[in-house]
């Protein structure tokens, strides 16, 4: 897949613009959930009907955290994650359209002449929800009328499931409340975070339950406090363990930054350095403050059990 840059204004003099006749799905995509899913498949078919190249156009930063929404700025898929997930679709060409005050001003209208228009597009994909210019004005309708016959416009609508409308909004608060079945089968997959393995206190060795302690490289929404049940991708291998998202209360008092700290299972190896991608795949229990060392021990070797029951 070819990852292509744009930022308003577009200068056409760059040829690595030039893609030619394109069907594009056109939005946010935060969490590439099954309703963006449906969207991007859209796309792809309408592409391969109309014998043209299939794209994307996503925009970064995410345009709520631009207009002050500071929640957005923490993100259910980062964009390297966002951009594997495209390609792994099938999707041809990504645009990543930088949201910045430009084009935040930019009215619908002039979105389509100098954006749209500009790129070659025969076709545009979106969500029902789909908001584009100035505020927010311009809508799927819109789209339509400003497009004066130069592209068509599919609007796909609402994808329900379990009578729910996945949304990322939705996924949010499912993270928030540590509804990880739900956030699962929203995404249709695992949520994900990743990072590198960093030293750390090596209190989890003492207690005969060594931790690689994970440093996230990007800014995730982040599940409740708690622990979890995971498969942790390292070294090319994926191995079965639990997590542990929290403040160690135990050890800390007045601590808010939340650290990540992941025991795998039958594991030894030295990965200081190392990138680690974690799914997590259950949620096992709120994270709370033990009495004793030994209340701490006896708990981890439930939640280990507990884990592997669900792995």
């Amino acid at each position: 897949m070819r990852i292509i840059p744009i930022s308003y204004p577009i200068n056409m003099d760059d040829l690595d613009l030039i893609v030619g006749e394109q069907v594009v799905a056109i939005g946010d995509f935060d969490g590439v959930h099954m309703g963006h899913q449906e969207v991007i498949g859209r796309a792809l078919r309408t592409a391969k009907k109309l014998g043209l190249k299939a794209s994307i156009m996503t925009f970064h930063p995410h345009p709520r955290a631009v207009m002050g929404q500071d929640k957005y700025l923490d993100l259910i898929t980062p964009m390297s994650k966002k951009m594997k997930m495209f390609e792994s679709l099938g999707v041809n060409h990504a645009y990543i359209v930088t949201f910045d005050a430009s084009l935040m001003r930019l009215s619908p209208e002039h979105f389509v002449d100098q954006v749209l228009d500009r790129l070659g597009v025969e076709s545009v994909i979106c969500g029902f929800d789909f908001t584009f210019g100035f505020q927010g004005k311009g809508t799927p309708d819109s789209l339509c009328e400003l497009s004066h016959g130069k592209f068509s416009v599919e609007v796909v609508r609402p994808f329900h499931m379990d009578g729910e409308k996945v949304s990322s909004t939705l996924i949010r608060e499912s993270l928030q409340q540590g509804d990880i079945d739900t956030v699962t089968r929203l995404l249709g997959r695992p949520y994900s975070i990743s990072g590198i393995v960093v030293d750390g206190e090596k209190r989890g060795r003492t207690l005969g339950f060594p931790t690689a302690n994970i440093q996230l490289d990007e800014s995730y929404v982040i599940p409740t406090n708690g622990v979890y049940a995971i498969k942790a991708s390292v070294k090319g291998e994926t191995y079965n363990g639990v997590m542990n998202i929290g403040v160690k209360p135990t050890f800390t008092t007045g601590e808010l930054k939340p650290s990540f700290e992941a025991h795998l299972f039958d594991f030894s190896e030295q990965i200081y350095g190392e990138h680690m991608n974690v799914e997590l795949i259950a949620f096992l229990r709120p994270e709370r403050k033990f009495s004793s060392l030994d209340d701490l021990v006896t708990q981890i070797k439930l939640d280990v059990e507990s884990a592997k029951s669900k792995l």
